[in-house]
C-alpha cells in the first residue's frame, strides 16, 4: 500500500498541535483533583499520586456557587430558546418571503453588526433602566434575545431549502407560520442545532452583560461567581481549577450531545451555503 508521506507528516503535525491545545485543559482537570501541596511539583504529575477527589469540589459547591450555577442554567437555556426562535423567524422572512425593501433591510441589519457591542452599552443601560429591567434576569435574557450573526447564519441554511416544498405546503392551505414551523424549520434542523449550541456557549460564557446589568449577588451568573470565588481563593490553585472545571462542564456536555448535529450542520452549510 502506497503511503502519502506529505499527508502523513501533516497529520502528525496537526495531531501534535491538537495535543498542545488540550494540555492546559488536562492540567486544569488534573490540578482540580490534587491537594494544594502537589499543584506545582516538577516534573508535572499529570496523574496525581495523591488524589483529592471530593474535598476541592465540596469546597467549591459549599457556598453560593450552586445558586450562580442555577442562574446561569436558567438564563442560558431561556436565552437560547428565545434567540433561536427569533433568529429563525427573521432568517426565514429574509430568505423565503418576498416583500418590498427586503434585501435593503437585510443589508441594513448586517451593517449594524459592524457596530461594536460596547458602543451600545450606555443606550441599552439607559433604556433598560427606564423599563426597570436593571438587576433582573428578564433584562439579561432580553438583551440576548436576538443576534444578527444568528439571523445571517440561519438565513444561509434557509436559502438551501427548495422552494417547491414551500409552494406545495402553500397549495395544501398552510399559512406562513405553519410552513415555517412544519416544513422549513425541520429541513434545516442540523443548522438550527449548530447555532443553538453556539448560542448556548456564547451566553454561558458571557461576562460583560451580567457584570453591567446585575447588581445583587443572588442574581449573579457562574462567570461572576468564578470572579468572586477567585477573590476568595485566588491563591489556592487546586480550588480555582475545581471551580473552572465545574464552570465549563455544561459546555462539554452540550457539545458531546450535539456534536453529530454540529458536524451535519457544517456539512450542510458547506454544500448548500
Amino acid at each position: 500500500m502506497k503511503i502519502n508521506m506529505s499527508k502523513l507528516i501533516w497529520t502528525i503535525v496537526m495531531a501534535l498541535i491538537g495535543i498542545l491545545f488540550v494540555l492546559p485543559f488536562i492540567w486544569m482537570l488534573s490540578t482540580s483533583f490534587k491537594p494544594e501541596t502537589d499543584v506545582f511539583k516538577f516534573p508535572i504529575e499529570w496523574i496525581p499520586k495523591h488524589w483529592n477527589l471530593i474535598e476541592n469540589y465540596r469546597t467549591v459547591w459549599s457556598g453560593q456557587f450552586l445558586r450562580y450555577y442555577w442562574n446561569s442554567i436558567y438564563i442560558t437555556i431561556t436565552t437560547t430558546v428565545i434567540n433561536v426562535i427569533v433568529c429563525a423567524l427573521a432568517a426565514y422572512g429574509f430568505s423565503k418571503l418576498r416583500f418590498w425593501g427586503r434585501d435593503t433591510m437585510f443589508v441594513f441589519v448586517l451593517a449594524l453588526y459592524m457596530v461594536p457591542p460596547q458602543a451600545s452599552l450606555v443606550p441599552q443601560f439607559l433604556l433598560f433602566n427606564w423599563f426597570d429591567l436593571i438587576n433582573t434576569h428578564t433584562g439579561l435574557i432580553l438583551l440576548n434575545s436576538f443576534s444578527i450573526i444568528g439571523a445571517f447564519m440561519l438565513k444561509q441554511f434557509f436559502m438551501g431549502v427548495n422552494n417547491e416544498y414551500l409552494e406545495s405546503a402553500k397549495m395544501d392551505g398552510a399559512g406562513y407560520f405553519r410552513t415555517f414551523w412544519q416544513i422549513a424549520l425541520p429541513l434545516i434542523r442540523p443548522g438550527v442545532a449548530t447555532y443553538a449550541i453556539l448560542r448556548f456557549i456564547w451566553t454561558w460564557n458571557d461576562y460583560q452583560y451580567p457584570l453591567i446589568f446585575l447588581k445583587s449577588k443572588e442574581l449573579f451568573t457562574v462567570q461572576l461567581g468564578i470572579r468572586l470565588f477567585g477573590d476568595q481563593y485566588g491563591d489556592v490553585y487546586s480550588l480555582m481549577m475545581a471551580g473552572a472545571v465545574s464552570a465549563i462542564l455544561p459546555l462539554l456536555i452540550i457539545f458531546a450531545i450535539g456534536q453529530k448535529q454540529v458536524i451535519e450542520g457544517i456539512s450542510l452549510g458547506g454544500v448548500k451555503g
